[in-house]
């Protein structure tokens, strides 16, 4: 591969086929201006449908089994959009083969459809063009299109290392401390680290006890686990951010980089003194365990809404209190540009920072003595009243067409929003249409209710020839 176009992480020079191709490739004319948004939307839906395609062959099903196409089709849906909502139990209704796809589309879906066609087109040899440049820059949702393919390649290798340490801390755990044959608690130990990192929620323990309600209150599956989901729910720019304050003790974190930490730190704080006055004494749930145990089994709580689907907790034993702020961490869900749902830290951060800024008087937002600029705040005003719209619409047409307690539904279509994966237990119940409102809520919670938006009505950026007067509207 030619070094100055596909292994550097500039943006192409001036004789680089991406220049060539955003000039029309000498054509005459204006070209259309690509979306990179629509692009990634299709890219999306065209691995699902073939995961659930393979899902729904016999040679991906446990002898005995069958599984329907829209029940494969759930399956692979909610493996690429890295959410968890299982109609079958993985590993009784699965084989090998079956539960080996998901866990590919499971790192399909974390690491996103053009950094993995990216890697693939590296390895290959193939140029990266400029059009490709802009493809992976909507994708992991970065600023400017320069240094993308040395983005996707440290994407690569921390994922690889994250998941490597994570497989081998819980191989060893589980072949020493739970007495496990070594081979299975190697292949679980490498699904669950994937799936942790990925923020799937996917298990292969049998439905006796469902997830990780046998570790609860273990504080090695806890800090294994959990640290994972965390890891991965901070986003690939926050995680390169920290490499280089490591490697350079005088560099200056982002604004970015503080402010979802800032807020990741307070929400796992806020959710673990939630949990733990919800559940503290109750016998079905933490009351059984210890102190310690209690105190773990609360963070992994707090943590695993964020958003990835595991639970050490029973479900359905959980009190009010703890339901309600559950659904509040999974419509928050992870941070930018990393294998989370929800409307992000971020735009939370940014919503509580501009009402405090209006409360005040104040006429522009300042965080951390940076000024925020208008749009950035106006686009997360945009998508938390889109995610707030999607998770209503969808709850109305669960309540007409299911048929579940309401507060199992807003439950079910959060957690498929924030691509969690957690239920009340009605996920197995649900009928053919309430299976197809989760499915695209998953789609839609995974690249983006924005995304989607835009990659249905954009036709291009038309900058407006009037400027109106303005005037003023009475508000409160």
């Amino acid at each position: 591969m030619s070094r100055s176009a596909g292994s550097t992480g500039n943006g192409p020079g001036p004789e680089e086929p991406g220049t060539r191709w955003a000039a029309g490739e000498g054509r005459a004319g204006p070209v259309r201006e690509p979306n990179p948004a629509r692009v990634l939307a299709l890219g999306f839906a065209g691995v699902i449908l073939l995961g659930g395609l393979l899902l729904s062959l016999p040679f991906a099903w446990e002898p005995g089994h069958r599984v329907s196409f829209l029940d494969a089709l759930f399956t692979a849906t909610s493996a690429v959009c890295v959410t968890g909502l299982v109609v079958v139990n993985t590993a009784e209704t699965f084989s090998t083969a079956g539960e080996l796809i998901i866990l590919a589309l499971i790192q399909v879906g974390g690491l996103g459809i053009m950094t993995m066609s990216t890697l693939f087109a590296i390895l290959v040899g193939k140029r990266i063009t400029f059009r490709e440049r802009l493809l992976i820059q909507e994708s992991l949702g970065q600023l400017s299109p320069a240094g993308m393919v040395r983005l996707v390649l440290y994407v690569a290798a921390v994922t690889a290392g994250f998941e490597v340490v994570g497989a081998t801390l819980l191989t060893l755990y589980w072949w020493q401390a739970y007495d496990m044959p070594f081979g299975l608690a190697a292949y679980r130990g490498l699904f669950h680290a994937v799936s942790a990192f990925n923020n799937a929620g996917f298990d292969v323990f049998d439905s006796r006890r469902p997830s990780l309600e046998r570790f609860a209150g273990d504080p090695v599956i806890t800090l294994t686990i959990g640290g994972l989901i965390v890891a991965g729910g901070l986003g690939f720019t926050v995680l390169a951010d920290l490499g280089r304050r490591l490697r350079h003790p005088r560099h200056r974190l982002s604004l970015h980089t503080r402010l979802v930490l800032w807020t990741t730190a307070a929400l796992l704080v806020l959710g673990t003194v939630l949990v733990a006055a919800g559940e503290w004494s109750n016998p079905a749930t933490m009351g059984r365990l210890s102190p310690g145990g209690r105190f773990w089994a609360a963070l992994f709580h707090s943590i695993t809404p964020r958003t990835a689907g595991f639970n050490m907790l029973p479900m359905a034993e959980l009190t009010n209190l703890t339901v309600l702020a559950t659904i509040l961490l999974m419509f928050v869900g992870g941070s930018p540009a990393g294998t989370a749902g929800g409307i992000k830290t971020t735009t939370l951060a940014l919503l509580l920072a501009t009402v405090r800024a209006t409360v005040r008087g104040e006429d522009e937002l300042v965080l951390m003595e940076r000024r925020i600029p208008t749009l950035v705040v106006a686009k997360a005003l945009a998508l938390a009243v889109m995610a707030a719209g999607l998770v209503l619409a969808v709850t109305v047409g669960m309540l007409l067409w299911d048929g579940h307690s309401l507060e199992a539904t807003v439950f079910e279509v959060v957690s498929a929003f924030g691509t969690v994966g957690l239920s009340l237990g009605i996920t197995p119940e649900l009928t053919a249409a309430g299976k197809v409102l989760i499915l695209l809520t998953m789609y839609a919670g995974r690249v983006g209710p924005l995304t989607v938006a835009v990659a249905l009505t954009r036709r291009g950026r038309r900058p407006r020839a009037v400027r109106y007067p303005e005037e003023r509207v009475l508000v409160g």
